[in-house]
């Protein structure tokens, strides 16, 4: 079903998705029919995780280990990290699946880089566990934004990860997922070699929001959380468009 999302998302990229799918379509078939782990390649039930590799990847966010109640950085027993305690972001919380390490680093390298397109699921799984575990819960009726990739991004991939993961998400917490709400105003150069400085001064006034939020409750989606700048444009943007609340949803957060 999933596959069929590239229809649309080929119409803004000038039909070169399409191109696209052939070549990632046969990519998956050999893990679609094996029912493999994604990561080490055991035996496993289609589309999951083996129980080993599971517990392995969450082990880090179920050891009791302090986290900051924004970020969700793991911290040495603080309530806060220092720029969440200066107020440093827009977003009022993040609740993430698991940290960017090994092996979820992996997965999510494979996903984004490898054209594993149906990891999507897998991580989207991951990360409506966690909500479902969250205190407290979501509130009711949030509405699902993801963070639009750029147009070289989507060209090279052939999707937006982020945005493969909220709609499956979607379809397991039930909520509403509106990927046209937040938009690019440019595209901009890659944030991967940018400094947290650097980062922050890239991400200003990126995004623009193209729905009616006001008085919403707002959830971004994202693969990865490392500085925060980018959920921090996107949240900052929704709350000057009126949103009640906004939160980020990350498959995983960066352990420093």
């Amino acid at each position: 079903m999933a596959y069929l999302n590239f229809l649309r998302e080929s119409a803004a990229a000038g039909g070169t998705l399409l191109r696209h799918m052939p070549r990632m379509l046969w990519r998956q078939l050999p893990a679609m029919a094996s029912g493999l782990c994604d990561l080490c390649q055991d035996t496993s039930k289609a589309g999951q995780l083996c129980e080993d590799c599971r517990a392995l990847l969450l082990a880090p966010m179920t050891d009791g280990s302090a986290r900051c109640a924004v970020c969700h950085l793991r911290l040495d027993g603080r309530m806060h990290c220092p720029d969440c305690l200066n107020g440093g972001f827009a977003f009022d919380r993040v609740i993430a699946a698991f940290d960017y390490a090994a092996p979820g680093d992996l997965l999510i390298h494979y996903f984004k880089s490898r054209g594993r397109f149906m990891c999507a699921g897998v991580l989207a799984g991951l990360l409506a566990d966690a909500v479902a575990d969250a205190e407290p819960c979501l509130p009711e009726a949030t509405i699902l934004v993801c963070v639009p990739s750029s147009r070289a991004a989507v060209l090279r991939r052939g999707f937006n990860p982020a945005a493969e993961i909220a709609r499956s998400l979607s379809g397991r917490l039930r909520l509403a997922y509106r990927p046209e709400w937040v938009v690019r105003t440019r595209d901009g150069e890659s944030q991967t070699r940018l400094n947290r400085r650097e980062r922050r001064l890239h991400a200003r006034s990126l995004f623009r929001c193209a729905g009616d939020v006001s008085g919403l409750h707002v959830a971004i989606v994202d693969d990865v959380l490392t500085t925060g700048s980018t959920l921090h444009s996107i949240a900052l943007t929704l709350k000057e468009a009126g949103a009640a609340s906004v939160c980020g949803l990350v498959v995983a957060r960066t352990p420093y």
